[in-house]
């Protein structure tokens, strides 16, 4: 594909309000914009993330008093995402799920994973001091979810599908929900943010943004 073609596809892109309900994305094409998530980077590649696919018209119906970014369009998209945040259970540098992801998923020697996990542990208490609150290790985890979003939302364009990131919501009564309807662990996990996928109903007005030269310096 051409640069082109590329910045088409990001033009293309917009926040899809409302979508067609008469269309739905084929499955073919969802796991391709799942797959890009999967193969998204983070931060020492631990991925502090977990992605629930909600397909359930009254499952997403019973968030929306609680989700007010999303009344158009959980109602009308082929497709939600839910991105839940790994919280410090996971994400500390002496966690469990830490030095097992080494070995285990990214297959380092024991030699690399204690080095790595030095490394690790001097990020933490020292170069970005996360270590000082579980909201500061909450969030620095919430940040990197937002590269597979990105790239969910930048795939589908490629391929025609529309999309609306959405953080419109109240954390502590959608956490709440998340307990109770999908059983999810509220130690280890806390809303990230959702996208609705799907086509959209109408045209959106044309794109606009600041100038290249205004939010860039070259030094």
């Amino acid at each position: 594909m051409d640069k082109q073609a590329i910045l088409k596809a990001f033009m293309y892109r917009h926040a899809c309000k409302e979508f067609d309900v008469t269309r739905k994305i084929t499955d073919d094409d969802f796991k391709f914009i799942l797959e890009t998530a999967r193969l998204s980077p983070s931060s020492f590649g631990f991925e502090p993330w977990h992605f629930y696919i909600i397909q359930d018209m009254e499952m997403r119906k019973s968030f929306l008093p609680n989700f007010w970014g999303a009344q158009r369009q959980f109602p009308t998209a082929s497709h939600v995402v839910f991105t839940l945040v790994k919280k410090p259970y996971f994400m500390r540098h002496d966690s469990k799920y830490v030095k097992n992801f080494m070995e285990e998923v990214q297959e380092l020697p024991e030699d690399i994973v204690e080095m790595k996990g030095n490394f690790f542990k001097n990020f933490q208490e020292k170069d970005f001091n996360l270590l000082e609150s579980d909201r500061c290790m909450t969030d620095w985890a919430a940040h990197q979810t937002y590269i597979p979003l990105a790239n969910m939302m930048t795939a589908a364009a490629m391929i025609g599908i529309d999309s609306c990131p959405i953080e419109g919501f109240h954390r502590e009564k959608v956490d709440e929900m998340l307990e109770i309807k999908l059983g999810v662990d509220l130690d280890k996990f806390t809303m990230g943010h959702a996208c609705a996928f799907g086509y959209r109903k109408a045209d959106p007005r044309g794109k606009t943004r600041q100038k290249l030269e205004a939010i860039t310096t070259w030094v």
